[in-house]
């Protein structure tokens, strides 16, 4: 077994593993990853040296008993699934033709534990989405400050006795985003190093007390497109 064959069946652990008490019996989450990565390596059009091109849109079907297991996480799954298709994308240096769009639908001629996944590429903005992800849920930021903190007061609220009640601030103008912190206790980290104020490019990690949060951009579609997560029934338009 080769290195990435080993990290990825460790993350596909961590993935399951995080679902774990909610899933008992039926679909287990591991396999709609596993089958999602099958759907766009089989899809994967090459367009030149440099560009191949995957689906942007996917549909998960599932049997009537599933759909009500795995819609009761709602969107803490659907990033789940997001992080995972975007993550396989990056490794294989695959592109999409537009926003990334991931919505969960039930048929009921499935029986539990079965899946189909549907798919196609849709060409289209993509919206550019600047979030935070905090314990596995990812927090949009808006234009302008996003204050972080222990205090009810704060933008986004950390129960962690080491934050202050206004901590710091995430600056988001658009198109990049810097980190401020606003004379906090005990200081705030950027990738392992304590800052006053500092650039922040996608992919780091900023810490507050002992809470750990991850700073991305994530592309999506844009507004008016087919993008909830959750639906009955349905189908692939």
């Amino acid at each position: 077994m080769g290195f990435l064959d080993k990290v990825e069946r460790g993350l596909e652990r961590a993935f399951n593993g995080a679902f774990a008490k909610t899933f008992k019996s039926g679909l287990q989450p591991v396999e709609i990853v596993s089958a999602l990565k099958r759907e766009i390596d089989t899809k994967a059009s090459i367009v030149s040296r440099d560009r191949v091109l995957v689906p942007n849109r996917f549909h998960i079907v599932v049997a009537p008993a599933d759909y009500d297991r795995l819609a009761s996480l709602g969107s803490s799954l659907r990033d789940s699934l997001m992080d995972e298709v975007e993550q396989h994308a990056a490794h294989q240096h695959y592109q999409f033709a537009g926003g990334l769009s991931i919505k969960l639908l039930e048929d009921d001629t499935l029986g539990e534990g079965q899946l189909r996944i549907e798919s196609r590429s849709v060409e289209g903005r993509v919206l550019w989405t600047p979030v935070l992800e905090v314990g596995g849920n990812r927090i949009p930021l808006r234009v302008g400050a996003n204050t972080i903190g222990r205090g009810a007061d704060a933008d986004i609220t950390i129960d962690d006795t080491g934050a202050s009640r206004r901590h710091a601030e995430v600056v988001w103008d658009g198109q990049r985003a810097g980190i401020r912190d606003l004379g906090s206790t005990n200081g705030t980290k950027l990738n392992g190093r304590r800052v006053a104020h500092s650039a922040l490019a996608p992919d780091s990690l900023v810490e507050i007390g002992r809470t750990q949060l991850l700073f991305k951009v994530v592309p999506q579609a844009a507004p008016g497109d087919d993008t909830g997560f959750l639906q009955r029934p349905g189908g692939l338009r």
